[in-house]
């Protein structure tokens, strides 16, 4: 591959980082420049998720270490995201997928519109709606299979139903959104690997510039809170959503 697309694949890597520890969608940002190179789509879903997967680990790591995370209530919802991608990965290596092409935006629009209009969105928690193992089961088992079958979106997914469903702020549901994903995306990579699906000299530079992107939008998460989550949210969203509305014109 001509060394001037390898650059344009690690800035739109940068890119997808920075946007995805804010609000998500990263995947959204990179696989259609992959696909567009000819890389077939299962390499590209596998060689995105290996750089996704590196990116997120920068943004976790770094809101970690500001006390954004509490792992201890997320081991429940943890497993359902690995039980979840799993089935959904495997699924995907095996049959034609259509089914989530409309789903994926109307639910988008929804997560705008609740965005814009929802009081919980806020930098202080709120009371949760539903207990952790609820939660667990009947929400991040199937975001995680929904990441590992279709996977745009999911991280937005996750991050509001962290604050409509268990109260968090919105500081805390971006950062705990990361460790979802992660397993979400990691349980797909190992898949991925053991079918031999990931371009490795592709992956390795498009990971460079998602750790760079991922850690200058952790960073501003810190420092901001819902004043740019919020508008991150709603603008990432409704782009989103009208990209892939576009695509089954």
């Amino acid at each position: 591959m001509p060394l001037s697309i390898l650059i344009v694949l690690a800035l739109v890597a940068f890119g997808a980082g920075f946007v995805s520890a804010i609000v998500g969608a990263g995947g959204t940002i990179v696989l259609p420049v992959l696909l567009a190179t000819g890389i077939s789509p299962l390499e590209a879903l596998a060689t995105n998720k290996f750089q996704s997967v590196c990116g997120t680990s920068t943004s976790a790591l770094y809101y970690l270490r500001h006390g954004l995370i509490q792992l201890r209530t997320l081991r429940g919802a943890v497993l359902g995201c690995l039980l979840g991608s799993a089935a959904g990965t495997w699924v995907v290596q095996h049959i034609a997928v259509h089914r989530l092409e409309w789903l994926i935006p109307t639910l988008l629009i929804g997560v705008a519109l609740y965005t814009l209009m929802s009081p919980r969105l806020r930098d202080q928690p709120a009371k949760p709606r539903i207990s952790t193992a609820s939660f667990a089961f009947f929400v991040a088992t199937p975001l995680g299979f929904t990441s590992g079958f279709f996977g745009p979106g999911t991280g937005t997914f996750v991050t509001v139903a962290l604050i409509s469903l268990l109260g968090q702020s919105a500081r805390q549901a971006v950062a705990q959104t990361k460790v979802l994903v992660l397993a979400c995306n990691g349980m797909s990579l190992l898949l991925y690997l053991l079918g031999g699906q990931v371009l490795w000299t592709i992956g390795v530079l498009m990971a460079l510039g998602q750790v760079v992107g991922a850690r200058l939008g952790a960073q501003m998460v810190v420092h901001r809170g819902a004043a740019l989550v919020r508008p991150m949210m709603v603008t990432v969203t409704v782009a989103l959503s009208a990209y892939l509305i576009v695509q089954q014109l």
